[in-house]
């Protein structure tokens, strides 16, 4: 499970807000992964990973519209890291899922957790500081 930490709050509402829902999706994930009574979890696996794609897209076109209204000086370096996350997303084999639907929920919640954690404090911290 991921939890929101206060070391990720960049101090921009819609932000904040944003970031704390890519948490929420990622737990709906992780909850999933859990339940050992549901065994055919690949309608969920795809509505999850439609869903983070669709909202991850939202959400960095919400973070990419205040870079530019800050002037942020690094935003096209910040945008090449949300374009090549939002490729890697698209490019989730869906028939790898059926193989071992387990397996395979975890190595996307593992890549995303780990990406969204070193996102939010590496890059996106830069943007207020």
């Amino acid at each position: 499970m991921i939890k929101w930490k206060e070391e990720y709050r960049l101090g921009v509402p819609t932000i904040d807000e944003q970031h704390q829902k890519l948490f929420e999706i990622a737990n709906r994930a992780y909850e999933l992964l859990k339940n050992e009574v549901r065994l055919d979890k690949y309608d969920k696996i795809t509505e999850i990973i439609a869903e983070l794609k669709d909202y991850t897209i939202y959400h960095f076109k919400t973070e990419e519209e205040y870079m530019r209204s800050i002037g942020y000086q690094k935003f096209l370096s910040h945008k090449v890291y949300h374009d090549d996350f939002i490729e890697k997303v698209k490019n989730v084999d869906l028939n790898q899922i059926e193989d071992n639907q387990d397996k395979y929920l975890l190595g996307v919640l593992d890549f995303v957790v780990n990406w969204i954690d070193r996102h939010i404090l590496g890059q996106d911290k830069l943007i207020v500081s």
